[in-house]
């Protein structure tokens, strides 16, 4: 029963690192992304089927069904030829004594065959949880490029606001300076913000373009073929409840690749334990005698002298193998749970932020924008006063954008922490610029 779960384990293991070979295969013939807009769950998809590094290891499973073919090759027969009685003196001169023996000797596995091919096919399961991990890995990565340049995109975003408050700014304040109300100084430093902020949203425009290129070598494209990333970070995720995802922790890729492991060195401790003794040797064959031309049957068996266990030394080496990787397992669920929590607590602050942000502190500021406003044009507040309430205003935008994508990127490590399928993200397939220029 034991043997059938484990060539079923095998099997799935094979089956999740072909996907990584036919991904080699689809590579080059596929063609590249070439649309305006990626939503995340495209991204993800491009990069489990094509990130170089998993294509890279998807040869590892054909090298390790090459050592399981090798492990249950049979040892070959061995040909023996002994000529005695020859090139001696007497009866033993030049042939005529020849005695010619002709031997075939073999060795006796009984289950070491076995226990290697069990051993090796349990390499293919560590293997398979490897991939996963790195499959995760590069998921998660993927994420988290995308996420970055949603935060681009959403700041240059906040940047055209900027720019066009200052626009505004410096219409208001010339026509002040025209009807001689105001000073000119008031103008140029006006003109001077709008020039700052147009310098800034360049700067995020050069970010963002180097945010794409990291995001496209995710699934090995060296040039973009997208313009835009799909998606809403300001929609902030739905917080489940703590216990839900801590009960999700075993579908941690890591914890189940020291599952593996285990397996694998149970099978190599049965390895070493088999091997503990030495292999008896078996040959036979016939005999011809010149001098009369007879023939005999000859056979023979080697029997290695037992002195102890000569295979003590690797049996606890295993043993410790295997040891070991319980604790490690031990140890990385204590770290996951813990990384788990804290980053639970990271995520309810980032949603409060962004909540507060977004529900108490900008629409105050943007009310107190449209009064200042008025009130400068009434000549009953200075320029400055209008310039610090709006820089007030793009603050607090930009923190809501930080606080949001912080949302998301938070639930990006939770969904790595327990495993969950990270293209199922709030960061739904609507975001605009516009997001940012609420009043």
């Amino acid at each position: 029963m034991r043997h059938t779960h484990s060539t079923r384990a095998v099997q799935l293991a094979r089956a999740i690192c072909a996907l990584l070979l036919l991904g080699i295969s689809n590579a080059y013939a596929a063609e590249a992304i070439t649309t305006e807009r990626i939503t995340l769950e495209e991204a993800i998809t491009e990069t489990v089927t094509r990130n170089p590094e998993l294509l890279a290891f998807g040869y590892e499973m054909r090298a390790q069904d090459g050592r399981i073919l090798q492990a249950g090759l049979a040892p070959r027969p061995e040909l023996n030829v002994t000529v005695e009685d020859v090139l001696g003196t007497g009866v033993a001169q030049a042939l005529s004594g020849a005695q010619t023996t002709v031997t075939i000797a073999w060795v006796i596995e009984g289950d070491l065959r076995q226990r290697r091919i069990d051993a090796a096919r349990t390499g293919s399961l560590v293997l398979a949880a490897e991939a996963e991990v790195m499959r995760l890995d590069a998921a998660a990565q993927t994420a988290r490029y995308f996420t970055q340049a949603l935060w681009h995109q959403l700041h240059i975003g906040a940047a055209d606001q900027a720019v066009t408050l200052a626009q505004e700014s410096v219409e208001v304040v010339q026509q002040r300076v025209t009807a001689a109300t105001t000073l000119a100084s008031e103008l140029a430093r006006a003109q001077a913000e709008l020039a700052q902020r147009e310098l800034h949203r360049e700067d995020l425009n050069h970010e963002l373009s180097g945010t794409y290129y990291q995001l496209a070598a995710q699934w090995g494209d060296l040039t973009p073929q997208f313009s835009r990333a799909d998606g809403d970070p300001l929609q902030l995720p739905t917080l489940e409840p703590f216990e839900d995802l801590l009960a999700r922790i075993e579908q941690n890729p890591d914890l189940s690749r020291f599952l593996s492991e285990q397996r694998m060195y149970e099978a190599v401790l049965q390895l070493e334990q088999a091997q503990r003794n030495s292999l008896w040797r078996f040959n036979a064959g016939v005999r011809r005698i010149e001098s009369s031309s007879d023939m005999g049957f000859v056979a023979g068996v080697t029997i290695p002298l037992q002195r102890g266990n000569q295979n003590q030394g690797r049996i606890d080496e295993a043993r410790a193998q295997l040891e070991q990787s319980a604790a490690q397992q031990q140890a990385t669920r204590v770290r996951v749970q813990t990384s788990l929590r804290l980053m639970y607590q990271a995520l309810e602050h980032s949603l409060h932020r962004a909540q507060t942000l977004r529900d108490s502190v900008i629409p105050r500021y943007e009310e107190a924008l449209i009064a200042v406003r008025r009130a400068y044009e009434l000549g009953s507040t200075s320029y400055l006063d209008w310039l610090q309430v709006q820089d007030e205003l793009l603050e607090a935008r930009k923190e809501l954008i930080d606080a949001s994508i912080q949302a998301h990127l938070h639930v990006i490590e939770i969904e790595r922490l327990t495993g969950l399928r990270l293209s199922q993200s709030n960061l739904t397939p609507n975001f605009t610029s516009d997001t940012t220029s609420r009043g």
